[in-house]
């Protein structure tokens, strides 16, 4: 199968292999065609995937060949952190470089000044990727409108309704014309997230692409046994030992996120934290550094590292275990990609035993532990832990309202 024989323009199908497309990926094949039709998409697919492509290729024809509808905005996509606004802005417009009609295509994302975005737009564009926040900026600002938009693309759709933007995406879905068409993506559909896809779309032809290729990603998985105080340690032996030349170090918070990568520096390793607190500067200073190998380690949050693509990374490892599966399959994807092989480590403690347990069983694949030799663990496991039915896993810390009615309780008690 060809791009060409998707249905797409002959001097989009051209610029397409002029980058270096060669087939198109599953998702790929069984949304653009759907697209072009003008239907609904409804897509279950991966970071990876080629999705940006998908949902893109589709726009683009539509503005080359005459098949627009409406002046203005023509294409809004949607997505959940200025990384990957910036990765997925940028693809477009690698996309569009090549043809002979020009097509702009427009970023915006918060945490930098609005004045050069704003003046970015003068003159109009004609496919904006931005996130919520942001966007609503801009309009607010009669910077954009969006009374005109043809097609919506809600990229990553469960991540951004994981960082709070139900608001935000509603007050946009408000502005646009009902009359569109709604692409829309997630790696997972937890319930909110079908409730929202349930709200937009029309009769959508869904595709399932989440295990993109017949074959897995080269991934080996470890899990090494270790005392929580001593990981640390570990993790520098291991850099040393096994001559990782690029490692992206997962944490729970942006304190161990600075704690972690001090330590490493202390001991000679050239490491960066990256956490939320990070001004858009900084995250794109130590992203430029982390990716040209300049920075050997970077330790990060979950929440810093969503958006971020690392070409060939050959090395994650989970020094604090994610608190839910999904979020350990989104972080060992980081490597692997693309044809690479790749390894992610996971350090297990006595406590969080029963924890790497539950992403075993979610997974359905079992990792055999391994103990390094002068990292054997001495602590023996705490009480056991209760699993959360959502998928998640409760820790020994009681919640504020298990702590409220256990004072409610000693109050009744005592009277």
């Amino acid at each position: 199968m060809s791009f060409s024989s998707l249905g797409l323009a002959p001097e989009l199908a051209d610029a397409v292999a002029g980058i270096g497309y060669e087939q198109p990926t599953a998702i790929q094949a069984a949304a653009i065609p759907a697209a072009l039709r003008g239907a609904d998409v409804l897509g279950s697919a991966q970071t990876g995937s080629g999705k940006t492509a998908a949902f893109a290729l589709p726009m683009v024809h539509a503005l080359i060949s005459g098949k627009r509808e409406r002046r203005g905005l023509y294409g809004l996509v949607l997505v959940p952190t200025r990384e990957l606004a910036t990765q997925v802005g940028e693809a477009i417009r690698k996309l569009v470089q090549r043809l002979p009609q020009p097509v702009k295509v427009s970023i915006a994302f918060g945490g930098v000044s609005i004045n050069p975005q704003m003046m970015a737009l003068r003159g109009g564009t004609d496919i904006m990727v931005a996130t919520p926040g942001r966007l609503l900026d801009l309009v607010e600002h009669n910077a954009l409108k969006l009374d005109a938009t043809s097609v919506l693309v809600l990229d990553e759709a469960d991540k951004l309704l994981d960082m709070g933007f139900s608001e935000e995406i509603a007050s946009i879905l408000a502005k646009l014309p009902a009359r569109r068409q709604n692409l829309f993506f997630s790696a997972t559909f937890p319930p909110a997230v079908q409730a929202l896809a349930s709200a937009m779309l029309r009769e959508p032809v869904r595709i399932e692409a989440s295990n993109e290729e017949a074959h897995e990603p080269d991934i080996l998985q470890r899990a090494i046994e270790v005392d929580a105080p001593r990981r640390t340690q570990l993790l520098r032996q291991l850099i040393k030992q096994e001559k990782w030349s690029r490692v992206l170090v997962f944490v729970a918070t942006k304190y161990a996120s600075e704690h972690v990568a001090d330590k490493l520096r202390r001991n000679g390793v050239r490491a960066e934290a990256f956490h939320g607190d990070f001004s858009q500067g900084a995250r794109t200073e130590v992203l430029a550094d982390f990716k040209s190998g300049r920075l050997q380690v970077l330790v990060a949050t979950d929440v810093a590292a969503r958006g971020i693509d690392i070409a060939r990374l050959p090395v994650v490892v989970n020094y604090d275990l994610p608190r839910s599966p999904a979020d350990y399959t989104h972080r060992i994807g980081r490597t692997g990609r693309a044809g690479e092989s790749g390894v992610a480590v996971s350090f297990v403690s006595a406590d969080t035993e029963a924890h790497f347990r539950l992403i075993e069983n979610r997974q359905q694949k079992r990792v055999p532990r391994e103990r390094i030799a002068g990292f054997e663990p001495v602590q023996q496991a705490a009480a056991p832990v209760a699993s959360d039915p959502n998928g998640g896993i409760k820790g020994k810390r009681k919640s504020k309202k298990d702590k409220l009615r256990e004072a409610a309780a000693q109050g009744k008690s005592d009277g």
